[in-house]
């Protein structure tokens, strides 16, 4: 069988990486591109065996990227190069997500924004409250982390944010942040939070555009339901 041999020993047909060069990388399983990434496996076992024995330990890529580095380490056949390397590959995917971003104003591609907060804070275990600082055209300028637990009215400090925006010249902001339930219906305390955000905002003439929340499943826009 293909799962007892080396992949070099494989058809080229069957290799995950000549399989990516002939039909693209949307044609291979999880488990290939992974293979790819890990390059080689350990004794008695391909690459790919590796691959399907670390997606079978976390439960999928999302999980696997999403392990913070103590988890990540422990499992077989991984480690702290795999894990630099690994979060390095989620960066540059995020980053790129965020080119369009940062090329064209924000209101003009709702979906590109949804895209990249969902990248950057769909897998998180626990709650982070973000900042997009847009300049007069609404690009994107900086996107910050600032608060982090518990997303409540205690938690998150206006003032933190009208600062920033004020060292940042910023002339508008979007606020996101997300639901590790996987849930994206906004409380009344998300509610209660974007009130007082765009309050302190308009003190210093800076407009609060949106703000997103971020569930499993997809994003909810407060602005959409006349809630900004």
């Amino acid at each position: 069988m293909l799962a007892s041999m080396a992949i070099r020993d494989w058809p080229p047909s069957e290799r995950p990486r000549e399989k990516l060069l002939e039909r693209g990388a949307g044609a291979l399983s999880d488990a290939e591109l992974l293979a790819i990434f890990l390059r080689h496996g350990t004794a008695g076992h391909s690459a790919l065996d590796l691959a399907r024995s670390i997606l079978g330990h976390f439960g999928s890529l999302r999980h696997l990227v999403a392990a913070d580095r103590a988890r990540f380490c422990a499992a077989p056949g991984l480690g702290l190069a795999r894990y630099a390397e690994i979060q390095a590959a989620a960066e540059i995917s995020r980053r790129q997500l965020s080119e369009p971003l940062r090329m064209g104003p924000l209101l003009g591609s709702p979906k590109a924004t949804r895209d990249y907060l969902s990248a950057r804070l769909r897998h998180l275990e626990h709650e982070v409250f973000c900042c997009l600082y847009l300049d007069k055209r609404h690009r994107l300028m900086h996107c910050e982390e600032l608060f982090r637990g518990t997303i409540d009215g205690a938690s998150v400090h206006p003032r933190e944010i009208v600062k920033l925006a004020l060292q940042r010249n910023a002339a508008a902001v979007i606020v996101a942040h997300n639901h590790p339930s996987g849930i994206a219906e906004p409380s009344q305390a998300d509610e209660l939070i974007t009130q007082r955000v765009k309050e302190a905002l308009a003190l210093v003439d800076i407009r609060l555009l949106d703000h997103l929340i971020i569930g499993d499943g997809g994003c909810v826009s407060l602005a959409e339901r006349g809630l900004v």
